[in-house]
């Protein structure tokens, strides 16, 4: 059975593999507790970009915010998230990794 979450060791905080995000990503060039808070979300966002994935559908599943209701809002989370996640592959994942990221509770 899959992990519902993850433990990152230096923080000793645990966090879940499915949240609710914020509509904008933070602007902060260094990696932030939200980015790993996020990280499996922004690999998610990577993964549905690679597929061709509609961005709808992406923020539906992926963010938790309907497109249909609050389209405004769905591809402004969409597109702050997506390009962080991309910006993140650059080097934002190296302090994640040298920290032991993933670790699955226990």
């Amino acid at each position: 059975m899959l992990p519902t979450t993850l433990f990152f060791p230096n923080t000793r905080t645990t966090h879940a593999l499915d949240p609710d995000v914020l509509d904008l990503v933070p602007s902060d060039p260094a990696l932030t507790a939200y980015d790993e808070q996020y990280a499996i979300t922004y690999l998610r966002m990577l993964d549905a970009d690679a597929e061709g994935a509609d961005w709808r559908e992406v923020a539906r599943i992926v963010l938790h915010i309907d497109p249909d209701r609050e389209p405004e809002r769905a591809r402004q989370a969409f597109e702050s998230h997506l390009a962080r996640a991309k910006r993140m592959t650059s080097d934002g994942y190296r302090p994640l990794l040298r920290r032991g990221w993933p670790r699955a509770d226990a």
